[in-house]
């Protein structure tokens, strides 16, 4: 005898979430093992090429509040991390959703029968959609496409025939039926118990789950960084540093004058940055050229004289006084040594340059020509680029914001007009000229210096005006008048320049303000003034309670 009791949505929900957990890990491991790709992230990545550029924006200022308010670590890691995050998660959620409206519809069915073909179609329709999502932004799988494609559909296959099998056996109950002795009635006895079946089902899901991703993360490279695939040697590390000389040491708390490499910030449009096989790369230069060409990589080396930078790189999102800015040595060629190989014709007006990401932007050809210093990278810190910072070739425009500087570059366009780029269409600045900035880093109170007159607090930061250099810096402190700080020499015209100010001690809470000028002595703004679209403005500070000249002149004894 065969009785019918339709789960309800909820619990295709909860099947949903189980088999969508276990789901992710397989397609994890996979990816890590077989560069196979990876959905989620797949799918948050073509979502988020889709929504409008203020609905983009708020989600991304939402992020920011939440990484500095929680103190979540240095900006750009943790809201890369939390972009993953919200993949896996929007995976998921999308998972639950789906099969609890799978088995909304299988419940208004007529036909009670245990066949798997709805099970069969979800699946098919499910890793169509999915393989679709994944050729137009997957950035990250090295597998054949063929192989790509079956995989994806045979998985989904699976999830669709589990997430229907489960709805057979929660619907359907192999009954045994008895004669009462008593009363002569038929009486039902029903085999399957629902609560240990699912108590089975999420077992077995999490053990899945767990062996998934603890293979992929055992046998996988870093998560969220992407792998290169014959990658050149690294050169020797840069020696010491252009103004080692300098006899201004910076206070105590200031940021690195010169950014670790692995601590460069790192803003994209991806979950994870392309994996690119350095040996099949190449540089398409197509358009308007009399010598359209493909460059490989040792021909980047070979064709060019190479140049070396020291350049500080700003985010336009950063916020005053945040971490999306590093500085950092750059190495490669000439964007005018580069017009002079492929001879852009008259009609030229701009280049459209391409990154493997699929991002792009447009550089009027007039401002190359007019600067020589705007360059194409292929090495920072003396070492080819790591992956996440645009393995292998990357641009650099002087007086920029870092959206208009594309990286994983591959294809250069010669074009009659200018259009307008990946951020500028998503409502950013069109220009993204850098803002003139200065910011408190440290209120050094636990290095309180003693000199003939009694203490001085050592203050410090950095100021930075894109390449239009600092001439000036000055300190406030509770609204006083300015004073002029002290200055390091920058590592380059084009680099952020430390300062620092000795703050004669006293007792109590002190806030304490910057503010910085130009190389042409042009005054940051003093307006405060979000990032989009032009970028930051205003005055940082920092507050700092002082000990008392008690505590300076009795410390207390270190710890043994």
């Amino acid at each position: 005898m065969d009785t019918l009791r339709k789960p309800a949505m909820w619990l295709g929900a909860l099947v949903g979430g189980l088999l969508t957990l276990a789901l992710t890990s397989l397609l994890f491991l996979a990816d890590q093992i077989a560069g196979l790709p990876f959905i989620p992230f797949d799918v948050f990545d073509y979502v988020s090429r889709l929504l409008p550029g203020a609905l983009l924006t708020f989600g991304i200022d939402m992020m920011v509040d939440m990484i500095i308010g929680f103190n979540l670590g240095e900006t750009s890691t943790a809201a890369k991390s939390a972009e993953q995050l919200m993949g896996l998660g929007g995976f998921l959620a999308l998972g639950v959703v789906v099969v609890a409206l799978f088995y909304g519809l299988l419940n208004r069915s007529k036909t009670s029968a245990r066949g798997l073909y709805p099970g069969v179609m979800l699946g098919l329709v499910s890793g169509a959609v999915m393989m679709a999502v994944s050729m137009q932004v997957n950035l990250t799988a090295t597998a054949q496409e063929g192989v790509q494609l079956v995989w994806v559909l045979l998985v989904f296959q699976l999830w669709g025939l589990a997430a229907n099998w489960i709805y057979n056996m929660l619907a359907h109950s192999d009954a045994k039926s008895k004669i009462d002795e008593e009363t002569g009635e038929t009486i039902v006895v029903e085999a399957l118990d629902r609560r240990q079946f699912m108590v089975r089902i999420g077992g077995a899901s999490a053990v899945l789950t767990v062996i998934g991703a603890g293979l992929g993360a055992l046998v996988g490279g870093r998560p969220g960084e992407g792998k290169v695939v014959g990658e050149l040697p690294a050169s020797d590390v840069a020696g010491g540093l252009p103004n080692a000389s300098d006899n201004m040491d910076p206070a105590p708390g200031t940021r690195p004058e010169y950014t670790p490499l692995d601590d460069h910030y790192r803003i994209d449009i991806s979950s994870r940055p392309p994996v690119i096989d350095s040996n099949e790369w190449r540089l398409e230069v197509t358009g308007l050229v009399d010598n359209p060409i493909s460059l490989s990589l040792q021909d980047l080396y070979d064709k060019f004289d190479r140049v070396e930078r020291f350049i500080t790189l700003s985010c336009i999102s950063n916020r005053i006084g945040g971490t999306l800015i590093s500085t950092t040595k750059w190495s490669g060629f000439r964007m005018q040594d580069f017009l002079d190989l492929v001879q852009p014709q008259a009609e030229a007006v701009a280049l459209k340059i391409t990154g493997a990401d699929n991002f792009d932007e447009y550089v009027m050809l007039d401002v190359i020509q007019s600067d020589e210093r705007i360059m194409f990278a292929y090495e920072w810190d003396d070492q080819p680029l790591k992956q996440k910072h645009g393995f292998p070739l990357r641009i650099y425009i002087p007086d920029r914001y870092g959206m208009k500087q594309p990286k994983w570059i591959k294809s250069i366009e010669f074009v009659d007009a200018w259009a307008e780029g990946y951020w500028v269409r998503r409502g950013w600045s069109v220009d993204a000229i850098v803002n003139t900035t200065s910011v408190v880093d440290t209120v050094a109170t636990n290095s309180i210096l003693k000199d003939d007159q009694g203490y001085v607090v050592p203050v410090g930061g950095i100021a930075y005006a894109g390449a239009k250099m600092i001439s000036k810096v000055e300190v406030s402190v509770n609204g006083g008048e300015w004073q002029e700080a002290l200055l390091r020499r920058p590592l380059s015209e084009l680099t952020w320049v430390v300062w620092r100010y000795d703050w004669r001690f006293q007792e109590g809470d002190y806030r304490f303000e910057v503010r910085t000028y130009d190389g042409d002595g042009v005054m940051q703004s003093l307006d405060s003034r979000g990032t989009r679209p032009d970028g930051a403005t205003g005055v940082h500070s920092k507050k700092a309670s002082m000990p008392t000249v008690a505590d300076l002149e009795n410390p207390p004894e270190p710890e043994v």
